[in-house]
This record gives C-alpha cells, sequence and structure tokens, in this order.
C-alpha cells in the first residue's frame, strides 16, 4: 500500500509500505518530512510530476535507510511528487514523468521482463537497437554464430557491442591509418605510449589500468587497526604511488548535461578507486569545452555565425547544468573540485564551420595508493566475483555504442537511455570499503574494476579475462523487476565497483560492507576455462562464449585519409578600437570571471586543501591602454591611462 504526506500547496511524499501507519508512525514520518501532513486519503486528483515508477530514485534508497535507522519497519520505497497545473510542464524526462493523479497504484509496474531474444539478422538488430556496430564486426558476429551453431542471443551481440565500442576499446587509437596511401608505422596509442617508452622517469603504471601511477613519497598513514569494527588508530610510515586520471563523458553531457558531467565526475573517481589493487581519490578537475552561450546580445562575435537548432540542450545549458552536475557529485561524495578549464568556440571560414556542438566535459583528477598494491594481482580459478554498490535499473543501455558515434545518429529514446544517473551517495560507501582495504597490512583485494559503459558486461569481463569466468544473473541485485538478461548483464545504474576475492576473505570484507552499509553481493567465480558465462536460475545462458570470441578477435579499424592543406586570413584589427576588442576578450567565457563556477563548488572539502585555487591577483601591462586588473575570482577591470 502507498501513503501519502503534504508539505504545503503541491509537495506530496509517497511511502510505500506494507501495512497500515499507527499513530506514532505517522508522527514519526511527519517529522522526517519537515512536518508534512499525513493523509488518510489513498487517491489524488491532478497533475503530477514525479519519478518513474520502474526506478526507485537515489534519494529514496537513503530516506528508506533513514526510517530504518529510526526504528521504522516495512517501508520499502519513498518518493516525491509535485502538483503542477501547467499545460507542458517541464520535467527531466530521463528521471520523471507526468502522472494524472496518484494512487495506491502508483508503484506497480505491469511490465513483465522480455524473454531472450535469438538474432537472426546481426545488421538490423545493430541498427534497430543502435550498437554502433562496423560492417566488419556485423560480418564476425555472423561467421562467430555459424562457428557455434547456434545463433548469438541479444545479451551476447549486445555485450560484444559495448566490450568493443570506441569507448571502451580506443579503437580508432588502436587502428591502422594510411595517410596519403602511405601506412603509418605507428597507431594513435603506440605514439602515446612511445613517450614514455623513451622516458619513462618514475613511471610505475600507465596504459594497463584505470589509472596510470608515478612513483610518490613517503606519507605518514593514520588508519584504524581494525577496521571492520570499532578500533584504535595507528600511524605507519607508507610508500606511496600518485595515480593521475581523466577521462571524458562528451556525449552524456551533450545529452543531459547534469548527469552527463556528474557521472563523468563519478565514474573518473571510481577509476582512481579501481586503480592497482585500489587507490584513493584525493582531489578533482573539470574541463568545459561548448560552442558560444549567446547569452548577452552585447557579445557581438557570437552573432559571426546562425545558432544552430540544438538536439537536446543549448550551449547555455550545458555550461550551468554540467558545472552543477560535477560540483555536486564531488561536494556529497567528498572530493573537492580544485581547478579546471573552459572554452567557448566557433569559427566560420573557407565553408567550413567550427564550434563545439558536440560538448567536450572532461573530468580528472590525483590520488595515491600504497605502492606495494600499484599493479594489480592475477586471479586464479576458483576465486570470488564481488560487486559492490547499488541495484541494477534501466539505466545507462548501450553508453559504451552510442556516445562512440555522432550525436543525433540514432533515436532520442536510444540515446536518452544511454545516459547514466549520478548517485554519490552510495559510491562513498562503497568508496569507504575500499578505503578500508587499500589501507590494511594485507590488502585483501585481488583485482578491482569500476563499473563503467557496458556495466557488468565491461567490467566482469575485464575481472575475469585472464580465467574465464560464471556470473549467476540471480546473485546481481534488481531494483527494476522487469529488467530482461540482457538489461540485467548490461545496464550502469548505481555506482557499482567489482572485485575478485579469496573465498576466506569474503566474511571480512562483508563485515566492513555492512559496517559502511554498501550493498555487497558474491555474484560468481572465476573458473580456468577462459569462457565468460552469464546462467540464470533456470541454467538458460544468456552469454555463453569463449573470452577470445568476446573481446579478443574483434576486426582491426583501418582508415584511409589524404593530406587537406587549409590557409586561414590574417587578423584584421583598427587600432582605434582596441579597448573594445580588449572588452570583447576579457567578457568571452575562457576569460571572464569564473565565479559563476568556483562559488558553488566546495573546493577545499575534505579539509586536506592546503590553499584556496583562486586567490591572489595580477596586473597585466597593456602598452598605451593601461593596465587590466585580474582580481582572485579572475574579474577584469581596466584602468586606463
Amino acid at each position: 500500500m502507498v501513503v501519502f504526506f503534504k508539505k504545503g500547496a503541491n509537495h506530496f511524499i509517497a511511502v510505500e509500505t506494507d501495512h497500515r501507519f499507527n499513530e506514532n508512525e505517522s508522527d514519526k514520518l511527519s517529522w522526517l518530512f519537515g512536518g508534512a501532513t499525513p493523509l488518510t486519503s489513498t487517491s489524488l486528483k491532478g497533475r503530477f510530476i514525479g519519478p518513474r515508477r520502474e526506478m526507485i530514485t537515489p534519494w529514496s534508497t537513503n530516506a528508506v535507510e533513514i526510517t530504518q535507522n529510526m526504528g521504522l519497519e516495512g517501508i520499502t520505497r519513498i518518493e516525491e511528487f509535485d502538483r503542477t497545473t501547467e499545460e507542458k510542464p517541464r520535467f527531466d524526462k530521463m528521471l520523471q514523468r507526468v502522472y494524472d493523479g496518484l494512487n495506491s497504484k502508483i508503484f506497480t509496474v505491469a511490465k513483465i521482463p522480455a524473454p531472450i531474444v535469438y538474432i537472426d539478422d546481426i545488421s538490423e538488430y545493430n541498427k534497430a537497437e543502435g550498437l554502433a556496430l562496423s560492417k566488419d564486426e556485423e560480418q564476425y558476429l555472423r561467421d562467430l554464430s555459424k562457428k557455434l551453431g547456434r545463433p548469438l542471443t541479444d545479451s551476447e551481440v549486445f555485450g560484444f557491442s559495448q566490450v568493443n565500442s570506441e569507448h571502451c576499446r580506443h579503437k580508432i587509437f588502436n587502428g591502422t591509418f594510411i595517410i596519403d596511401g602511405e601506412e603509418k608505422p605507428l597507431s594513435l596509442f603506440k605514439l602515446i605510449k612511445k613517450t614514455s617508452q623513451v622516458n619513462p622517469n618514475k613511471l610505475v603504471s600507465a596504459y594497463k589500468d584505470n589509472v596510470a601511477f608515478v612513483d610518490g613519497p613517503k606519507v605518514d598513514q593514520f588508519y584504524p587497526v581494525n577496521p571492520d569494527r570499532p578500533d584504535f588508530f595507528e600511524v605507519k610510515p607508507l610508500d606511496t604511488v600518485i595515480s593521475l586520471k581523466a577521462e571524458t563523458h562528451n556525449f552524456p553531457t551533450t545529452v543531459e548535461p547534469f548527469n552527463g558531467a556528474a557521472t563523468g565526475t563519478g565514474g573518473e573517481i571510481r577509476d582512481r578507486l579501481g586503480g592497482g589493487k585500489a587507490s584513493l581519490p584525493i582531489a578533482g578537475t573539470a574541463v568545459y569545452m561548448t560552442s558560444y552561450p549567446r547569452m548577452s546580445p552585447e557579445h557581438r562575435w557570437e552573432m559571426m555565425m546562425d545558432p544552430r537548432a540544438w538536439l537536446y540542450q543549448t550551449p547555455c545549458d550545458i555550461l550551468i547544468k554540467a558545472s552543477n552536475g560535477a560540483s555536486d557529485f564531488g561536494n556529497k561524495f567528498g572530493q573537492p573540485l580544485i581547478c579546471g578549464s573552459l572554452l567557448t568556440f566557433e569559427h566560420e571560414e573557407n565553408g567550413k564551420k567550427y564550434a563545439y556542438d558536440k560538448v567536450i566535459m572532461l573530468a580528472g583528477g590525483v590520488g595515491f595508493a600504497a605502492k606495494k598494491d600499484a599493479i594489480k594481482g592475477e586471479p586464479v580459478a576458483n576465486e570470488k566475483v564481488v560487486v559492490m554498490g547499488g541495484d541494477n535499473y534501466r539505466i545507462g543501455m548501450g553508453g559504451g555504442a552510442v556516445s562512440s558515434v555522432e550525436t543525433g545518429q540514432y533515436d532520442n529514446s536510444i540515446e536518452l537511455n544511454a545516459v547514466q544517473r549520478a548517485n554519490p551517495e552510495m559510491q562513498k560507501r562503497v568508496s569507504n570499503v575500499i578505503r578500508a582495504l587499500a589501507e590494511s597490512d594485507d590488502n585483501p583485494i585481488i583485482s578491482i574494476h569500476d563499473h563503467g559503459a557496458g556495466g557488468h558486461l565491461n567490467a566482469l569481463s575485464e575481472l575475469v579475462e585472464a580465467t574465464g569466468g560464471k556470473i549467476d544473473i540471480n546473485a546481481l541485485p534488481i531494483g527494476d523487476k522487469t529488467l530482461s538478461a540482457k538489461e540485467i548483464v548490461g545496464n550502469e545504474s548505481q555506482e557499482r565497483m567489482g572485485m575478485v576475492l579469496k573465498q576466506d576473505d569474503i566474511e571480512y570484507v562483508k563485515r566492513i560492507a555492512d559496517r559502511e552499509r554498501a550493498p555487497f553481493y558474491v555474484v560468481g567465480e572465476t573458473t580456468g576455462d577462459d569462457r565468460f558465462v552469464f546462467e540464470q536460475k533456470d541454467g538458460v545462458k544468456p552469454i555463453d562464449l569463449a573470452m577470445a570470441d568476446m573481446f579478443g578477435n574483434s576486426p582491426k579499424t583501418v582508415m584511409k585519409d589524404s593530406t587537406v592543406t587549409t590557409t586561414y586570413k590574417d587578423v584584421e584589427y583598427d587600432a582605434a578600437h582596441i579597448e573594445d576588442y580588449l572588452r570583447d576578450v576579457l567578457s568571452l567565457e575562457g576569460v571572464a570571471c569564473k565565479d559563476w563556477l568556483t562559488n558553488k563548488v566546495d573546493r577545499s572539502v575534505t579539509g586536506k586543501i592546503a590553499r584556496q585555487q583562486c586567490q591572489g591577483e595580477i596586473q597585466l601591462p597593456l602598452s598605451d591602454c593601461g593596465v587590466v586588473s585580474l582580481d582572485y575570482q579572475g574579474k577584469a577591470g581596466i584602468a586606463t591611462s
């Protein structure tokens, strides 16, 4: 049943429970909801904006846990709804929907999980699902099906597309370039790696893990003697490595800026958590690059190109919402955002238009690990595969594939469904467990990976790549009971980490997870047979492939191009208008005051920041015009002579 509470004129809270509340329970909930009034009616008229019934929100997960800590039992879901009188109300189409009235069935989902589909036409399925498979990859899958003597399942084709997407496998960077008829001896990745091969300096690990490590200092680590229970803290000297990480979240931020940038920051943090046998985040950075936002008619340069019909969000929306998302995740998780960059750009010349219509959002950061744990261990057969984090929902489906093509290529329902949603509170709980293990003298983690694009498919296949592994689908936590097998294995929801542990260490790690309230699941084991298998309770296997067939033999990308020589006009200016030009330059988002970015993020959360990053003042001489003064927030003022 569902009980409603009303706060104010149009705000309602729905509580799913297995019994009618007594007066004491209602009073406790009313207090928890800030004085909301319990309603006797189980049916409310009007139009309401609220969360999609299929997905329990992170807010609900935390709210339900609070009620449990208050001694309230039988509550399974709590969600917020707002009544609206607008004919076309604005709401987040990924997370919310409009309800015509609320009743006791608002959380009831009639849909049943879709059955396993056996794919006869690879090309048609690729097109319909937006898998971004190339013609060579389609043929590879046809040949694989013929070799196996059976049609591939939807989970196998979908899984191959995610594991082998450009996002996950960097096929362009690892591909062969033929320029002007000449095959280049090195791929882009080999060119990048050549620097560290020639000058390794203090590099410990690079290009083979979630993060790069360089030699760090010896530090005094302050840590609990026994992290699975209340205990004394000790100080011990620790040899460290410094972790460095950067990743783009361009497609998600273009489509849905807040969650796109938030999960960019969250995913980058998880990558640092998953470095080696576990490493710890310290501080983050963020970069935003968009087309001109056209926020002021005074910005004359923005009229040089006509604004496009934006597919999802305007550049103005992206700059505001994306920076809000990255700030929100860092603040809630507890990581300071200490520096970053911002650029807006458009240019038209020689019949070509240049602009960041598909934005660039780059999340980066620095952290550290114990030097002894900088390199991952090698799993062997009969070890346990563990997942920590939240439930599975229909979130982030196909993100690896969709983000690997031009935005707008697929139906917007496919693209919107490919964007993750952020749950920093859940990630913090999981992070606390990893921190406890990373600070231990005897870290039990053999290998660890975060769940990013491709969800369980990518993370778990990487964990068991050296041995093969068998995953029990029924052991994975299901928040949305309508998920098909393909959706269970491929979703990206709820901030999860995967680990390989020995059986003898499971009980100890679970005690720490229980203490930190981090969901902990033993979902499978390494097998030693070099196969990657997901199996249901009934024995049916939605995925049953050799590891080599899954991602070891995908076709190599070959790109042909020719040299194009382009010349541009020299800069033209009128010296009489130099002050106008200067004001224009100082008004660019990349140059002007950044306090709209820096003031909304806690730049010293954790208390480990020695100096605010926006402190100080510089003065730049400008010939006869005067002096430009940039104060500590980057505000510009001109003192003319």
